[in-house]
Protein backbone atom coordinates (compact mmCIF):
# COMPACT_ATOMS: atom_id res chain seq x y z
CA UNK A 1 0.00 0.00 0.00
CA UNK A 2 1.00 3.31 -0.96
CA UNK A 3 1.25 6.71 0.90
CA UNK A 4 -1.16 8.96 -0.16
CA UNK A 5 0.12 11.82 -1.84
CA UNK A 6 -0.37 15.32 0.19
CA UNK A 7 -1.63 17.36 -2.35
CA UNK A 8 -0.73 20.84 -2.12
CA UNK A 9 -3.48 23.46 -2.01
CA UNK A 10 -3.39 27.28 -2.50
CA UNK A 11 -4.81 29.07 0.76
CA UNK A 12 -6.41 31.91 -0.37
CA UNK A 13 -5.94 33.43 4.07
CA UNK A 14 -3.72 36.19 2.54
CA UNK A 15 -5.68 37.15 -0.14
CA UNK A 16 -7.77 39.75 1.68
CA UNK A 17 -4.90 41.04 3.08
CA UNK A 18 -3.05 41.71 -0.40
CA UNK A 19 -6.48 43.57 -1.60
CA UNK A 20 -5.96 45.56 1.49
CA UNK A 21 -2.60 46.58 0.39
CA UNK A 22 -3.55 47.11 -3.06
CA UNK A 23 -6.33 48.83 -2.33
CA UNK A 24 -4.38 51.18 0.04
CA UNK A 25 -1.58 51.80 -2.26
CA UNK A 26 -3.83 52.98 -5.02
CA UNK A 27 -5.47 54.75 -2.55
CA UNK A 28 -2.69 56.63 -1.55
CA UNK A 29 -0.94 57.89 -5.48
CA UNK A 30 -4.60 59.11 -5.91
CA UNK A 31 -4.66 61.59 -2.97
CA UNK A 32 -0.57 62.61 -3.62
CA UNK A 33 -1.47 62.89 -7.37
CA UNK A 34 -4.54 65.18 -6.29
CA UNK A 35 -2.96 67.35 -3.58
CA UNK A 36 0.29 68.05 -5.70
CA UNK A 37 -2.25 68.96 -8.33
CA UNK A 38 -4.31 71.23 -5.90
CA UNK A 39 -3.63 74.76 -5.99
CA UNK A 40 -4.95 78.22 -4.60
CA UNK A 41 -6.35 80.89 -6.54
CA UNK A 42 -6.05 84.66 -5.88
CA UNK A 43 -8.61 87.10 -6.17
CA UNK A 44 -7.99 91.12 -5.79
CA UNK A 45 -11.02 92.90 -5.34
CA UNK A 46 -11.18 97.13 -5.38
CA UNK A 47 -14.48 99.38 -5.72
CA UNK A 48 -13.57 101.81 -8.21
CA UNK A 49 -11.74 105.29 -6.90
CA UNK A 50 -13.74 108.61 -6.43
CA UNK A 51 -15.85 109.66 -9.24
CA UNK A 52 -17.37 113.08 -9.67
CA UNK A 53 -20.24 113.88 -8.24
CA UNK A 54 -22.90 115.48 -10.21
CA UNK A 55 -26.42 114.59 -12.20
CA UNK A 56 -24.33 112.70 -14.90
CA UNK A 57 -25.75 108.73 -15.04
CA UNK A 58 -21.95 107.47 -15.22
CA UNK A 59 -19.43 110.26 -14.20
CA UNK A 60 -15.63 109.85 -14.98
CA UNK A 61 -13.46 109.65 -11.74
CA UNK A 62 -12.05 113.14 -9.88
CA UNK A 63 -8.33 113.82 -9.46
CA UNK A 64 -7.98 112.26 -6.75
CA UNK A 65 -9.79 108.78 -8.42
CA UNK A 66 -7.05 109.33 -11.17
CA UNK A 67 -4.40 109.45 -8.67
CA UNK A 68 -6.00 106.33 -6.52
CA UNK A 69 -5.93 104.47 -9.84
CA UNK A 70 -2.08 105.16 -10.36
CA UNK A 71 -1.45 103.63 -7.04
CA UNK A 72 -3.61 100.63 -7.82
CA UNK A 73 -0.92 100.60 -11.11
CA UNK A 74 2.26 100.77 -8.62
CA UNK A 75 0.55 98.20 -6.19
CA UNK A 76 -0.21 95.48 -8.61
CA UNK A 77 1.66 96.46 -11.87
CA UNK A 78 5.00 94.35 -11.13
CA UNK A 79 5.58 92.25 -13.94
CA UNK A 80 7.17 89.42 -11.65
CA UNK A 81 7.21 86.00 -12.17
CA UNK A 82 5.58 85.06 -8.93
CA UNK A 83 2.20 87.04 -7.82
CA UNK A 84 1.73 89.11 -10.79
CA UNK A 85 -2.03 90.20 -11.75
CA UNK A 86 -2.97 87.54 -14.76
CA UNK A 87 -6.71 89.47 -15.48
CA UNK A 88 -8.59 92.11 -14.56
CA UNK A 89 -12.23 92.04 -14.43
CA UNK A 90 -13.90 95.56 -14.31
CA UNK A 91 -17.69 96.41 -14.69
CA UNK A 92 -18.49 98.28 -17.72
CA UNK A 93 -19.17 101.49 -15.83
CA UNK A 94 -16.48 104.50 -16.98
CA UNK A 95 -15.48 105.08 -13.06
CA UNK A 96 -14.54 101.13 -12.86
CA UNK A 97 -12.86 101.12 -16.55
CA UNK A 98 -10.67 104.09 -15.37
CA UNK A 99 -9.62 102.94 -11.94
CA UNK A 100 -8.19 99.15 -14.14
CA UNK A 101 -6.63 100.84 -17.23
CA UNK A 102 -3.50 102.16 -15.50
CA UNK A 103 -2.82 98.66 -13.91
CA UNK A 104 -4.76 96.88 -17.61
CA UNK A 105 -1.83 99.36 -19.30
CA UNK A 106 1.05 98.45 -17.14
CA UNK A 107 0.73 94.87 -17.54
CA UNK A 108 -0.78 94.52 -21.13
CA UNK A 109 -3.78 93.28 -20.34
CA UNK A 110 -7.11 93.63 -21.84
CA UNK A 111 -9.98 94.80 -19.21
CA UNK A 112 -12.69 91.93 -18.98
CA UNK A 113 -15.71 93.46 -18.41
CA UNK A 114 -18.11 91.80 -15.92
CA UNK A 115 -21.69 92.81 -14.86
CA UNK A 116 -22.97 89.63 -13.69
CA UNK A 117 -24.73 89.25 -10.45
CA UNK A 118 -21.77 88.64 -7.50
CA UNK A 119 -22.39 84.92 -7.07
CA UNK A 120 -22.01 84.21 -11.04
CA UNK A 121 -18.53 86.84 -11.11
CA UNK A 122 -16.89 84.75 -8.30
CA UNK A 123 -17.92 81.26 -10.18
CA UNK A 124 -17.13 82.82 -13.07
CA UNK A 125 -13.41 84.21 -11.92
CA UNK A 126 -12.65 80.83 -9.88
CA UNK A 127 -13.27 79.30 -13.18
CA UNK A 128 -11.37 81.32 -15.71
CA UNK A 129 -8.37 82.28 -13.65
CA UNK A 130 -7.85 78.69 -11.31
CA UNK A 131 -4.53 78.33 -9.82
CA UNK A 132 -3.89 82.28 -10.96
CA UNK A 133 -4.13 85.63 -9.65
CA UNK A 134 -6.98 88.47 -11.24
CA UNK A 135 -8.17 91.69 -10.20
CA UNK A 136 -11.60 92.74 -9.72
CA UNK A 137 -12.95 96.11 -9.91
CA UNK A 138 -16.77 96.67 -8.51
CA UNK A 139 -19.09 98.84 -6.32
CA UNK A 140 -19.57 99.31 -2.99
CA UNK A 141 -22.59 97.38 -3.33
CA UNK A 142 -20.63 94.43 -5.03
CA UNK A 143 -17.51 94.03 -3.47
CA UNK A 144 -18.51 93.19 -0.37
CA UNK A 145 -21.25 90.24 -2.05
CA UNK A 146 -18.59 88.83 -4.15
CA UNK A 147 -16.19 88.46 -1.32
CA UNK A 148 -18.61 86.80 0.65
CA UNK A 149 -20.05 84.47 -2.22
CA UNK A 150 -15.73 83.47 -2.84
CA UNK A 151 -15.50 82.85 1.31
CA UNK A 152 -18.89 81.19 1.85
CA UNK A 153 -18.82 84.17 4.92
CA UNK A 154 -21.86 85.62 6.15
CA UNK A 155 -19.51 88.61 8.03
CA UNK A 156 -17.98 90.76 5.18
CA UNK A 157 -19.12 94.27 6.10
CA UNK A 158 -21.28 96.89 3.91
CA UNK A 159 -18.73 99.67 2.01
CA UNK A 160 -19.73 103.18 2.88
CA UNK A 161 -20.52 105.43 -0.09
CA UNK A 162 -17.24 107.37 0.53
CA UNK A 163 -14.90 104.24 1.40
CA UNK A 164 -12.77 104.06 -1.78
CA UNK A 165 -9.25 102.54 -0.71
CA UNK A 166 -10.18 98.89 0.83
CA UNK A 167 -8.37 96.31 -0.71
CA UNK A 168 -10.05 92.58 0.00
CA UNK A 169 -7.47 89.93 -1.24
CA UNK A 170 -9.58 86.33 -0.72
CA UNK A 171 -6.91 83.09 -1.27
CA UNK A 172 -9.66 80.28 -2.44
CA UNK A 173 -7.55 76.79 -2.34
CA UNK A 174 -9.03 74.03 -4.08
CA UNK A 175 -8.50 71.99 -0.83
CA UNK A 176 -9.99 73.62 2.53
CA UNK A 177 -11.45 77.24 3.32
CA UNK A 178 -11.08 80.30 1.70
CA UNK A 179 -9.39 83.08 3.81
CA UNK A 180 -9.51 87.03 2.96
CA UNK A 181 -7.40 90.13 3.98
CA UNK A 182 -8.38 93.44 4.24
CA UNK A 183 -5.98 95.97 3.40
CA UNK A 184 -6.33 99.73 2.41
CA UNK A 185 -4.43 101.77 0.19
Amino acid sequence: MEAPKVARRRSTFLAPVWLALFAFAALAIASVTFWTRATTTTIVLVRHAEKQLGTIEDPPLTPEGDERAQRLAGLFGDRSPIGTVQAVYATHTRRAQATVAPLAARLGLTVITADEAPSELARRVRREQHGGVALIVGHSNTVPQVVAALTSRQDVPAMGDDEFGAIYVVSVPDVGRASVLRLHY
